[in-house]
C-alpha cells in the first residue's frame, strides 16, 4: 500500500488540528521549495558540514535552511535587507547552530525510541494547507507537480522524510514538556502585571547638575579604592599575531561585469519593487469585553455622523479606541496591502482617495475607514540601483575569494612561524596587537567575539584555524599572557575620581529630592512643590510596566515604586541609573474582568509556550553535553564565504 493510498484511508476522519503542528514547517520550508536558485555556492552537495552523533549535515541541507531564512527576513524586513547585511549579522552561524540542534533533537528522539508511521504522516499531509483547496486535499497528481515544481525539485519521499522528522521532534518536544501546566492565578497575575497602567507626575533630579559641586581630597580617592578595589581588577590580557584575510581588501578585484548587474536585477526585481499603497485613517471600535452587536451600533451611529459631514479626523480623536492612531486623527500612514487584516485591506484598497467605507468587522472589533491617498506600484530602473548592485555583487566575489583563500591557508598554517609565509606567499601583512582582555577591542580587529574567545584558548605558542570575523577570516597565534591583577591607585586614578563623582553628585541629588518631599508637608500637590524648589515636572500619559519615562528611559525602579501606590499617593525618592525621581500617581487603572476573560487563552498559550520552550532548551542544552558534534571547517568556509 502507497503512502499516498494510507492518505485516501484515513482522509473521513483527519482532524484539522494535526495540520497546526506542522504550521512552522510549511512557513519555514515552502517559501524555499518556491524561491531558491542557483546562488552560485561551491561544494557538492552531499559534502559533509557538520554531524552529530552519526547524523550528517550536508551542503545542500545548509543551502536549503540558509535561502529559507533568508526569505523569511525578507518577507518580515522589506526586500532591501541585503544578504551581505545578514551575514555580517552572522547568519550563516546562527543556521549552522540551528541544524546542528535539530539533528541532535533527532538523535534523542531516536534514543527515546520515538517514531512516526505513514499513517500519521499521511494524516498530517492531507490537512496542510499548503495543500489544500476549497478545504480537500488537491490531490496525489498536483501534490507531486508541485514539489516537483519546487526550486530546487522536491520528490514525495523527500518531502515526506523531512515532513517525518519534523513530527518526530515534535513528539520530543511534547513527552519533554506536556507536563508543564500553569495555574489561573499565575495567569491572571501576569496579566494584570502586562496590562495595569500608571499615569505620572514626575520630577527627576539628574545627578550631572550637581558635579560641579563635588569636592574630593585624596584621602577621599584612596578611601573609595580601598572599598572597592575588585571593581577595577584587571582581568586576564593576551597580545597576539595575527593574519588577516580581509574582504574589504580583495574588492578591487572583485568587480562584476555589466552582464552579472543586469542579471542579478532581473532575478531579484522584487527588491527594487514597491507595491500598491493607500494612506488610511481609520476610526477603530474595540470588542474586547463588550458585547459585539453593541459595539456594531455605536460604529454605525458615528458612520451617520461622518456621512453628515462630519470631520473624520476630529472623530477619529473622539471616539476611536486605537490609541496610536487615534492622536494622529486615524491617520495610519501609506499601507501595503497584507499590512493589517484581509478584511482591512479588502475594504479599504476598494476604495478612492476621499472614500469612507461602512463599517468593517475587524480581528479586534469594527472600522470605519478612509482612504486619503493612493500610491501606484512602482519599479526602480536599473539606473537607480546599478550601484547598489555592483557594491552587493563586489562584497559578495570578495567574499568568496576571501573563503577559498582562508581554505588554502589553513593547510599551509600549521605553527606560529608559518603566518609569515603564509603572508608572504599571498601578499598579506601579519600584524601585531597590545595587550587586551575578554572585553576590550583587539587593536586593528575592533570588537571580535569569535576572535577573542579563539585567543583566550590558545597556549602562547600555538596558531588558530581560520577564524570568521566581521572583516573576514582571521588566523593567530598568542604571544604573551598577562595574569589577572589588582592595578595600584595611580594606574586607574581617573576612573576613581569619575566614580567618586557619580557617586558624591548622587547624594546631592538626592538631599535636594529629599527636601523636595520635606516641602510637601503632607500635601500631593507635587506640581506646585517643584514649582517652588526650581524644578522640572513632566507628565506621562497612562503607561504600562516596562514604558520609557520622560528624561530617564525605561526604569525598572520607577516601575516598582509607581505601581506599588495607589491613585494620588506620592512615592519617593527613587534612585534611578543617573537621577533621582520623586513621583506621583495621577491615575492608576486595572484591567477588568471582561478584559482577562477575553485575553486569557491568548496569554496562557503564550506563557506555556514560553516556558516549555525554555525548559525544552534547558534539556537539550544537557543532552548535547553527552553527543559527538563536530563541524567540517573547510566545506562550511566554502559555503558561508558566498
Amino acid at each position: 500500500m502507497t503512502m499516498l493510498d494510507r492518505m485516501r484511508r484515513h482522509k473521513g476522519w483527519l482532524k484539522w488540528s494535526l495540520g497546526l503542528v506542522v504550521l512552522a514547517f510549511v512557513i519555514f520550508y515552502v517559501p524555499a521549495f518556491l524561491n531558491q536558485g542557483d546562488s552560485g555556492q561551491t561544494g557538492s552537495p552531499t559534502d559533509l558540514v557538520a554531524s552529530v552523533d552519526g547524523r550528517r549535515i550536508t551542503v545542500a541541507d545548509f543551502r536549503r535552511a540558509y535561502q529559507a531564512q533568508i526569505d523569511a527576513y525578507r518577507s518580515a524586513y522589506g526586500g532591501n535587507l541585503s544578504e551581505q547585511m545578514l551575514k555580517q549579522l552572522g547568519l550563516d552561524r546562527q543556521i549552522l547552530q540551528q541544524l546542528v540542534d535539530r539533528e541532535a533533537q533527532l538523535s534523542e528522539a531516536r534514543r527515546l525510541k520515538m517514531s512516526v508511521s505513514d499513517d500519521e504522516l499521511a494524516q498530517y499531509i492531507l490537512v496542510m494547507p499548503a495543500f489544500q483547496e476549497n478545504g480537500r486535499f488537491i490531490g496525489e497528481a498536483r501534490f507531486a507537480t508541485l514539489l516537483r515544481m519546487s526550486r530546487p525539485p522536491m520528490t514525495v519521499e523527500q518531502f515526506q522524510e523531512s515532513l517525518r522528522n519534523d513530527q518526530v521532534v515534535r513528539k520530543l518536544y511534547t513527552a519533554v514538556t506536556d507536563w508543564i501546566t500553569l495555574t489561573d492565578q499565575e495567569v491572571a497575575q501576569e496579566f494584570q502585571r502586562r496590562n495595569e497602567k500608571v499615569k505620572l507626575e514626575m520630577v527627576s533630579v539628574p545627578a550631572d547638575k550637581f558635579r560641579s559641586a563635588v569636592t574630593m581630597t585624596d584621602a577621599d580617592l584612596a578611601a573609595y579604592f580601598e572599598a572597592h578595589k575588585e571593581q577595577y581588577r584587571v582581568g586576564e590580557r593576551r597580545k597576539i599575531r595575527y593574519l588577516l584575510v580581509d574582504v574589504d581588501g580583495l574588492r578591487g578585484s572583485s568587480q562584476p561585469a555589466a552582464r552579472e548587474v543586469e542579471r542579478n536585477y532581473n532575478e531579484n526585481a522584487e527588491l527594487y519593487s514597491t507595491p500598491e499603497q493607500i494612506r488610511a485613517s481609520q476610526i477603530l471600535f474595540k470588542t474586547a469585553g463588550k458585547k459585539a452587536d453593541e459595539v456594531k451600533a455605536k460604529a454605525e451611529q458615528v458612520l451617520k455622523e461622518v456621512k453628515a459631514g462630519g470631520d473624520f479626523a476630529a472623530l477619529a480623536k473622539k471616539y476611536s479606541e486605537d490609541e496610536a492612531s487615534a492622536k494622529q486623527g486615524g491617520d495610519l500612514d501609506f499601507l501595503p496591502k497584507g499590512k493589517l487584516s484581509p478584511a482591512f485591506d479588502e475594504a479599504a484598497f476598494a476604495l478612492n482617495p476621499g472614500e469612507v467605507s461602512g463599517v468593517i468587522k475587524t480581528p479586534t472589533g469594527f472600522a470605519i475607514i478612509k482612504v486619503t491617498d493612493k500610491k501606484p506600484a512602482a519599479t526602480r530602473p536599473l539606473d537607480e540601483v546599478r550601484a547598489q548592485i555592483i557594491d552587493q555583487l563586489a562584497w559578495e566575489k570578495a567574499s568568496t575569494k576571501a573563503a577559498d583563500l582562508a581554505v588554502a591557508m589553513e593547510k599551509e598554517i600549521t605553527k606560529p612561524a608559518d603566518l609569515d609565509k603564509a603572508a608572504a606567499a599571498h601578499g598579506l601583512k601579519v600584524q601585531e596587537s597590545g595587550f587586551f582582555t575578554r572585553e576590550e577591542p583587539i587593536l586593528g580587529l575592533g570588537a571580535s567575539p569569535q576572535a577573542t574567545a579563539e585567543a583566550f584558548s590558545l597556549k602562547v605558542g600555538e596558531v588558530s584555524g581560520a577564524v570568521q570575523v566581521s572583516r573576514g577570516y582571521v588566523f593567530l597565534a598568542a604571544t604573551s599572557v598577562e595574569a589577572p591583577r589588582l592595578p595600584t591607585l595611580d594606574a586607574v586614578k581617573e576612573r576613581v575620581k569619575e566614580d567618586v563623582t557619580k557617586e558624591k553628585a548622587k547624594v546631592l541629588a538626592r538631599e535636594k529630592a529629599v527636601a523636595l518631599v520635606a516641602s510637601l508637608k503632607g500635601s500631593t500637590d507635587l506640581a506646585k512643590a517643584a514649582k517652588a524648589a526650581g524644578l522640572d515636572l513632566k507628565t506621562t500619559e497612562l503607561i504600562p510596566r516596562d514604558s520609557p519615562l520622560p528624561a530617564i528611559g525605561v526604569s525598572p525602579q520607577v516601575d516598582a515604586a509607581a505601581f506599588a501606590l495607589p491613585a494620588g499617593a506620592v512615592g519617593g525618592p527613587v534612585d534611578t541609573d543617573n537621577a533621582v525621581v520623586v513621583i506621583k500617581v495621577v491615575e492608576h487603572t486595572q484591567p477588568t474582568p471582561f478584559e482577562l476573560a477575553a485575553g486569557r487563552e491568548q496569554l496562557t498559550n503564550d506563557m506555556l509556550t514560553d516556558r516549555r520552550d525554555r525548559f525544552f532548551a534547558a534539556y537539550m542544552q544537557k543532552v548535547r553535553q553527552r553527543m559527538k558534534i563536530e563541524v567540517n571547517r573547510e566545506n562550511l568556509q566554502k559555503v558561508i564565504g558566498q
